[in-house]
C-alpha cells in the first residue's frame, strides 16, 4: 500500500452459510476521483460468487450500491450513513457480528 494510504478498518467475518461480510475503509489522497479521501467497501455476499448479495463502494470513483445483480450511483451520505444501511440489509442473526 502506498505511503498516503492508510487503512481505517478492516474486518471480515466468514460465516458457516458459505457467506462473507467485510467492512473496508482507507484514507487516500483527495482527488478527482475520490473528492471525500476515503475509499471503502461494505460488502456481504456468499464467498467466492461474482455478484453481492449488498456491497456499497467506490472502488472506481463513484459512489455504488451493488444489489440484485444491479449497480446503481448515489449522492454520497458519508460512512456512518453508509454503514447503518449496510448493516440493517444484513440478514439479522448476523448484525450482532456488527
Amino acid at each position: 500500500m502506498g505511503g498516503d494510504v492508510t487503512v481505517l478498518e478492516d474486518e471480515i467475518v466468514a460465516y458457516d452459510d458459505a457467506t462473507v461480510a467485510r467492512v473496508r475503509v482507507l484514507s487516500v489522497p483527495r482527488s478527482d476521483r475520490f473528492p471525500e479521501g476515503v475509499k471503502y467497501a461494505f460488502h456481504y455476499g456468499e464467498a467466492g460468487a461474482g455478484e453481492p448479495v449488498i456491497r456499497f463502494d467506490n472502488h472506481h470513483g463513484p459512489h455504488e450500491l451493488h444489489i440484485g445483480g444491479g449497480t446503481f450511483e448515489f449522492a454520497f451520505p458519508g460512512l456512518q450513513s453508509l454503514y447503518r444501511a449496510w448493516r440493517a440489509a444484513l440478514p439479522a442473526e448476523k448484525r450482532r457480528d456488527w
